[in-house]
This record gives C-alpha cells, structure tokens and sequence, in this order.
C-alpha cells in the first residue's frame, strides 16, 4: 500500500508505504487509515483517493469486487469518511493510472487516450474528450479479460483464452518457463538469474536479461509484445484513440515491448493504411502513476 501527498501539479511531497492485510477487511481499512493520519499530520490535506484493486461502482464510493483483496460490496468511502472527517473518492486503480499519465504523464495534451498496465494481469483506464469512462456500472476498461482465443488458456475469472492470459506479466513468465524446459540449452542466462531452478524465474529476471541481450527473454517479449499489439488494434477498432499509454511492471522493458507490440499492433490494425495509427507510448509516471491520480480525482466532484 503506497499513499502519499500530492499537489495540484501532481508532485508528490511526502510518501509512506504500508503492507496490504489482503485477507482482513478491518485491517485493510486500518492500513489505509494510519497511512492518511501520519501524513495529515504534517500537511494540510482536503480531500483522500483511493486508487483500489477491483470493480468500484458508478458513485465511486463502494468497492464491488476485488479479486485479490477481502473486499465484496465494501462500503469504503462511507467507512473512511467517518473515521477521518475528510471527503473520500474510491477509484479503480488503473482508472487512476490512466488519469494520472494524462494530466501529468505520457498522454499530456492528448483528449483520447487508453492506457493499460501490463503486470500480472491486464487492466487499463479509458480516457475520451479528456473524460474518465467508468461505464454504466463503474466496471469499464477490464481488458485483460476480453476473450481472443476461444477455448483457449484458463484464467483466473474462470473463462478461457482472455487476453490477459497472453499479454501480461503472468504470459511472459510462461513462454520462458516453456522455453527453459523445452530448450534448456538456449536459456543459460534466466537459469543463473534463478539460480539454476526453472520455477524462480520472475518477470524481472526475464527484463532483466532482455535489457542485457539475452536471446531467449527477447524471445519471451517478442512473443508477449506481439499478442499485446494485436489486442490493442481491437481496442483500436472500437475506440480509435489518439494514444495508448502501456504502463505496469512489464512496460519497465521498455522498447523492448513496445517495438513489436507497435508492429503487430500496426499490422493487425483495421483498415491500415487508410487511417490514422494511434501511438503507443510507455508510461512516464511509473508505479506512481496510480497514487498520484486518485489523488488527481479526489479533486473532481463526483
């Protein structure tokens, strides 16, 4: 749990961190309690976002679903509003990163714009005339689980084939995994980095070596890279923005997986050639991204 102070230029002033009680709701709320009392002890703060893991409903006050957290139609805003006397806006976390990158980030002056973060999964935020879509029910821009491959891979929502599945942080760890056992000679490099145990290998290792040359994890984003184009070009069909932002652990890569994520997206895109391709750019915030744009929209009246 990461919180922080944050003006209206979206510069952090102060900063504090926190483990995340994932499986105790009390104790979450706790967390996210202490961590705005020890920083509102020394600013003056007028507002509290909440950048949170899950599906938060349309008045940003209720987290409905979180997949990786005790929450189920959790009423955190009443709840956080009450212990600290302060207006509370609960929202989606990378609704919250892609907001961020467009006020203060990569997507500066741009007014249509999708932004994704690539870790473990796929999530993003969907930005349009310089609008934040949440959809209907505040659960828009899931993309991690459209589906592209019917029957495909098993995902943790419990359908088959979602994009997440082969694009994310999860993806690129697999198709290393599947390279170290297949090809084990051609994989010296994530072997030493985990020291010599196939299941240590992380998707830090594999950027890790990539940065540094290494054929088989340049191999492992080359693949990933090209599934995460393709995807963005369907995202292309139904949106046309101006921009994808790509952030999460995955885009610390950088070129690496931008460059064929780019050619695959341009290659699969409908109608190239005859249209304008949107760009794709790498996230300039990083793991801040999210912190500093809840706290952006606490700003924003509901």
């Amino acid at each position: 749990m990461a919180a922080g102070v944050v003006d209206e230029r979206g510069a952090i002033l102060a900063s504090t961190h926190r483990n995340t009680p994932a499986d105790d709701v009390r104790l979450i709320e706790d967390a996210i309690a202490a961590v705005v009392v020890e920083l509102t002890s020394s600013y003056d703060v007028k507002a509290v976002g909440v950048g949170a893991a899950g599906f938060i409903d349309a008045q940003r006050a209720t987290v409905m679903f979180a997949p990786n957290l005790a929450w189920r139609d959790e009423p955190l805003q009443a709840s956080l509003q009450r212990r600290l006397g302060l207006n509370v806006v609960v929202e989606n976390d990378a609704n919250a990163a892609a907001w961020a990158e467009v006020r203060f980030g990569a997507g500066r002056g741009s007014q249509h714009v999708v932004a994704l973060t690539v870790g473990t999964g796929i999530g993003g935020g969907i930005v349009i005339n310089g609008q934040l879509v949440r959809g209907q029910f505040g659960a828009a821009a899931e993309f991690g689980h459209v589906r592209v491959v019917p029957d495909g891979r098993l995902c943790g929502c419990g359908l088959r084939g979602c994009w997440e599945q082969y694009a994310s942080g999860r993806a690129l760890v697999r198709e290393a995994l599947e390279l170290v056992r297949g090809v084990p000679e051609r994989a010296g490099a994530l072997l030493r980095l985990a020291g010599g145990q196939p299941e240590r290998i992380t998707g830090e290792m594999i950027t890790q070596a990539a940065l540094a040359g290494d054929s088989t994890a340049l191999h492992c984003f080359d693949l990933v890279g090209t599934w995460l184009g393709r995807g963005l070009a369907g995202l292309a069909a139904v949106l046309d923005p101006e921009l994808f932002v790509i952030g999460g652990g995955v885009s610390a890569a950088g070129e690496i997986l931008r460059a064929p994520a780019s050619a695959a997206f341009t290659a699969s895109l409908t109608g190239h050639g005859h249209r304008p391709v949107a760009e794709l750019r790498i996230v300039e915030l990083g793991p801040d991204a999210g912190l500093v744009g809840a706290a952006d929209l606490a700003r924003i009246p509901a």
